[in-house]
């Protein structure tokens, strides 16, 4: 049966649309891979990637095998992994809100995990292992409290933004009080963690987070379809066969888990979970699904954010200053443009 030309010639835009999808999975996939073998190499001292290659497979190779093996490699496999978790958190969000500002950022999540950590720190006394623990029960009951005082009008939209900007500022003010409680090496311990930070990294953190990629990643690629379905609107994604409370509700309850592993284990890392989703949106296009390219963005963006704090600046910084600096801007530009065209948020 032959085609008429209109239904020819969207057939053929989607397929045109699906190969840019794929193309630039690849290529971000690439870079990622890139920037890994990177920050495995450089430092003090320069490895070249045979070296690393033999030191990743198991060989001895002297010197390598300590600051490669135990420094550098959970230093890079952690952050490859908290990049996943923020940029596939956050476009989460952001998708099924349909608004740039609905990030863990902003709406309270990662503050809710700060101040739970910062309490578990200097109040409690507690280990690094515990203080995860509390750092992600933190972040799930403050998603929940969001979601609770959002309910009325279905929880959806800019009244949830504007309830998790308001319960952020408040965690923001007791962790503030908390920290000028604390005495000197609680306040130390405590800033470092508040800051995004991969440093002393070990394998220690990178289970709990690697385990949340590979259990909660897949079950919210799986609702992807649903996801962007919802971007239509409710009435219509309920037309389309999408079950949308119940949808919504797994699509928060996985996506803030999945923050807060990476939360526990690197401290919030700030903006890239604001700024993932943008970034893939603008290199993808329309069309198809931004959760993958997001997860990948998130990842590339932390892998060079920490190495750009660790050789590029005259001073080491935590990573997580630097995306600090990189999101900051596009935060105020964002406000700035929505306000020029008339919007809320």
């Amino acid at each position: 049966m032959t085609l008429s030309p209109t239904v020819a010639a969207v057939a053929r835009g989607r397929a045109d649309r699906a190969r840019h999808h794929r193309r630039v999975l690849v290529v971000l996939a690439a870079l990622v891979g890139a920037a890994f073998l990177l920050s495995l190499m450089v430092g003090q001292t320069f490895y070249p990637p045979g070296e690393v290659l033999r030191v990743v497979l198991g060989d001895e190779v002297p010197g390598a095998s300590f600051t490669v093996g135990r420094l550098r490699l959970p230093r890079a496999v952690l952050a490859l992994l908290v990049g996943l978790c923020f940029g596939l958190g956050g476009v989460t969000f952001q998708t099924m809100l349909r608004n740039p500002l609905a990030s863990p950022d902003i709406i309270g999540i990662s503050s809710g995990a700060s101040a739970a950590a910062v309490v578990a720190i200097v109040l409690l006394g507690l280990e690094p292992t515990a203080v995860s623990v509390v750092a992600i029960a933190g972040g799930l009951l403050v998603a929940l409290l969001v979601q609770l005082l959002a309910h009325r009008g279905g929880g959806a939209g800019t009244r949830l933004i504007l309830v998790g900007i308001g319960v952020a500022a408040m965690l923001d003010s007791v962790t503030s009080y908390v920290l000028a409680q604390a005495a000197e090496w609680d306040l130390q311990e405590a800033t470092r963690w508040l800051t995004g930070s991969l440093n002393g990294a070990g394998w220690r953190q990178v289970v709990p987070v690697l385990g949340a990629v590979l259990v909660l990643g897949p079950a919210l690629l799986a609702l992807s379809r649903n996801l962007t379905a919802t971007q239509l609107g409710d009435d219509t994604a309920a037309a389309l066969g999408v079950r949308v409370g119940r949808t919504r509700l797994a699509v928060v309850v996985l996506a803030v888990g999945i923050i807060a592993f990476a939360t526990a284990a690197a401290g919030p890392v700030a903006f890239v979970a604001f700024l993932s989703g943008p970034i893939a949106a603008r290199v993808t296009g329309r069309g198809g699904s931004l959760l993958l390219p997001a997860a990948l963005v998130g990842a590339l963006l932390v892998l060079v954010a920490d190495l750009a704090a660790q050789l590029v600046l005259p001073v080491r910084y935590p990573v997580g200053v630097v995306t600090g600096v990189l999101g900051a801007p596009y935060l105020v530009y964002l406000i700035v443009r929505t306000n020029r065209a008339g919007g809320s948020l």
